[in-house]
This record gives C-alpha cells, structure tokens and sequence, in this order.
C-alpha cells in the first residue's frame, strides 16, 4: 500500500493544525536528532497558536480557513493543491480538527499519520479523558495511527498506556496523556523517516514485521 521512504535524503513533513500546536512542538524539537524535517506547517484556523511557533522555528507557516468554502470537499481539494506544493513524503496530522473526505485520505494512503487520545479502537471521537472516567476506565492512553476514512479507525502503530489513578481528573488525564503524545509521536515520525515504517495490505509494517493489532504498546506509566 505504500513504500518505505528512503532514508538516503530527510523525510518532508507537512503538519495540519488547527490549534495550540503543542504536538507539533514536540515535533520541531526532535527533528533536529531525526531524518525529517517539517517543510511547511498549514492550519485551518488563522488564530492558531500553533502558527506561531512555525514561525518562530523558522517554518513555513500557512492558513487555509475552512469557512472560505461552500463544502467538504471544496476545502480539502484547496488543501490538497497546498500540500503538494511542498512535496511531502509524509503528512502528519497534530490536533487538527476537521473530518477528512475520501479523496483526502486516499490522495495521502499510506503516508498520513494522526494521534488520538485514547487507546483505540476504544473511544474514539471526542471528549475521551471525560469518557474514560465516566467509565471507570483503569486505563487510558494515546495512539498514533495510519489514517483511513473511518475516522479514528485507522490501524495503530503505536500506543502509550497510563494508568488512571483515584485522583484522576479529566484535566489531569489531559496533562499525562499529553506528556505521552509529545514522546511517541515524534520516535513514530522517525521510523518512516528512518524507512522503518510502512503500511502494508496487511497493516503497519516496522523493520519487516507486521504489527499487531495494538501496535507497538509502550510500559504502563
């Protein structure tokens, strides 16, 4: 379904955002250590934060506002003609909060990579931290994932597991799932940079094995 990239050159990475950019931090701090480097960094809100720290690190930093478009679909095809532009070999979506049509994901098979709050296939969607404690959940977590057109369905690379404690709260699930987030998220991007990392017919593929369904599972923390 798609190559390994080639690790003769650095990986070009495009990151969506829609907010803070806090992911997409972790990701400039490491790049400097890895085979990628972020070559342009588009939010579909002119008032993310994120865009800022783009900026700061010396990253192309562009917006393509959503409510400028009519339909789904018009938006995504606007976004498309942006990112090829940069010549990609990787997208890696962080935070970004827009459902992506079809065409979206199939123009990207294989190399669009996303984090979700949870360990899934359990909760996906929104409002995870709040959802596992209703619950009574004993553990939560965070998974990066291949994307496809279910959203949130796509198969897991790898997965980040804390235990939830008595004293848990939704905001301070929020703060150590966070702390997760920014540790595997750039070591996932490495690996494809790397060309350890591809998606097969048969799922996630790192350094010639077939992953299971839960992906490469990091130690409860």
């Amino acid at each position: 379904m798609s190559e390994a990239h080639n690790p003769a050159r650095p990986c070009r990475v495009v990151v969506l955002i829609s907010g803070n950019g806090s992911n997409l931090q972790a990701l400039l701090d490491a790049q400097a250590n890895s085979h990628y480097r972020i070559v342009a960094v588009i939010s579909n809100r002119p008032e993310a934060f994120g865009l800022q720290r783009a900026a700061a690190a010396g990253v192309a930093a562009q917006v393509v506002d959503h409510k400028s478009f009519d339909s789904r679909e018009s938006f995504d095809a606007a976004l498309i003609q942006l990112i090829d532009q940069c010549k990609p070999d990787l997208l890696v979506l962080a935070g970004f909060m827009r459902i992506l049509s079809s065409g979206f994901v199939q123009h990207y098979q294989g190399r669009l990579l996303n984090i979700h709050p949870s360990l899934l296939p359990a909760y996906k969607g929104t409002q995870t931290h709040k959802r596992v404690l209703e619950a009574g959940e004993r553990q939560h977590g965070v998974s990066v994932h291949f994307v496809t057109e279910e959203l949130d369905g796509g198969p897991v690379v790898r997965q980040a597991v804390i235990q939830i404690g008595a004293e848990d709260s939704v905001e301070s699930l929020q703060q150590r799932v966070a702390v997760e987030e920014h540790r595997i998220y750039p070591q996932v991007v490495a690996w494809f940079a790397a060309g350890r990392l591809r998606l097969t017919a048969q799922g996630p593929e790192l350094d010639g094995e077939i992953l299971p369904p839960q992906g490469v599972r990091d130690p409860i923390s």
